[in-house]
């Protein structure tokens, strides 16, 4: 993916991540993980609000032999827990004093990606999504410890081409969970979920068909699109139909990173002026809880922090384009 795509893949990626006040005691953080979920099978069949699985389907005009790549991104989490190192073993706590500075026990998340190739000609395509659960350590002096871990994960992305006309095809993307669970207990299902799950298809030689506002001859196949936990969007330069976006978000063909954003803040619905200055305003008790509960929170508050009054300004708004008045 191009820089700018990337950098919005990445804001749907991790939007509802952590919210502000970005502190582990706030209880809007209570329940996280909310967006894009694609729960193991052991889960859902308890709970069908929580799909197994995610479908994007979308119209392409291409040739009967053009290429089409596939790329699933989620979140995996990931659990941070502290300690401090006893003679035989590890004694965990909820929160530790190491020099000076706090450490949280609380959950983080890395990113996972699997990728797809097929062509409109070929049928069907199948790739696993197969990750081993493991654990690392990171050393805080020699009397304490970060302990990351994860659950092993598994599952299938399944891709279909159908041709619907000279030089139309449909397209059929589906992730599916497979990963074995069993419980009732949210927290520990959602360690073994794909969350914030998304789908970028890109056809570099062919035309995606926007959903959205399809032409007045492909309405009615457009319609007949079936997407399940996903939306897909035209991204890119305006005009260009090589790349869709399928997001858990709704959101409109071609939609932008504003470029006066100085980073994400996990919640694209805010104001970045407004988050930032509450940011900036919160007590230093508050910014030492934020910088404690997660290493991407701490680096929102350095940036808030760091940024001068000229670039704080240039988020106080902006006019994209200038258009005459209409006349009565």
């Amino acid at each position: 993916m191009t820089d700018p795509l990337r950098q919005l893949a990445d804001a749907v990626l991790y939007e509802g991540y952590i919210l502000w006040p970005y502190r582990r005691s706030a209880p809007k953080n209570q329940k996280r993980w909310t967006f894009g979920g694609v729960y193991p099978p052991g889960w859902s069949a308890e709970h069908p609000d929580d799909p197994q699985t995610l479908q994007t389907q979308c119209l392409l005009e291409a040739e009967s032999d053009a290429e089409v790549e596939v790329r699933v991104r989620f979140l995996q989490v990931v659990e941070r827990r502290v300690a401090r190192r006893g003679a035989d073993d590890l004694e965990y706590v909820d929160e530790l004093h190491v020099g000076g500075e706090r450490h949280l026990s609380w959950d983080e998340a890395v990113e996972r990606e699997t990728v797809l190739v097929v062509r409109t000609g070929g049928g069907t395509g199948r790739a696993d999504i197969a990750f081993r659960g493991d654990s690392k350590e990171e050393p805080l002096g020699e009397e304490a410890v970060i302990v990351r871990s994860w659950e092993a994960l598994a599952g299938t992305v399944e891709v279909a081409t159908e041709r619907l006309a000279e030089r139309l095809y449909r397209v059929t993307a589906r992730t599916a969970n497979e990963t074995r669970w069993a419980g009732d207990d949210r927290e520990q299902a959602l360690r073994c979920t794909f969350c914030s799950t998304h789908t970028v298809l890109r056809a570099p030689d062919g035309a995606f068909v926007s959903l959205t506002d399809p032409p007045e001859g492909l309405r009615e196949v457009a319609s007949a699109c079936e997407n399940r936990g996903a939306w897909p969007v035209l991204v890119g330069e305006e005009g260009d139909r090589r790349t869709l976006l399928s997001s858990p978000i709704i959101l409109s063909d071609y939609p932008q990173i504003a470029p006066e954003s100085p980073g994400d803040l996990f919640d694209a619905t805010e104001i970045d002026q407004l988050l930032i200055l509450n940011v900036l305003a919160l007590t230093p008790e508050e910014q030492e809880e934020m910088r404690a509960s997660d290493p991407r929170a701490r680096e929102i508050l350095e940036r808030c922090a760091s940024l001068t009054p000229e670039e704080r300004m240039r988020l106080h708004g902006a006019i994209r384009e200038f258009r005459p008045a209409l006349r009565r």
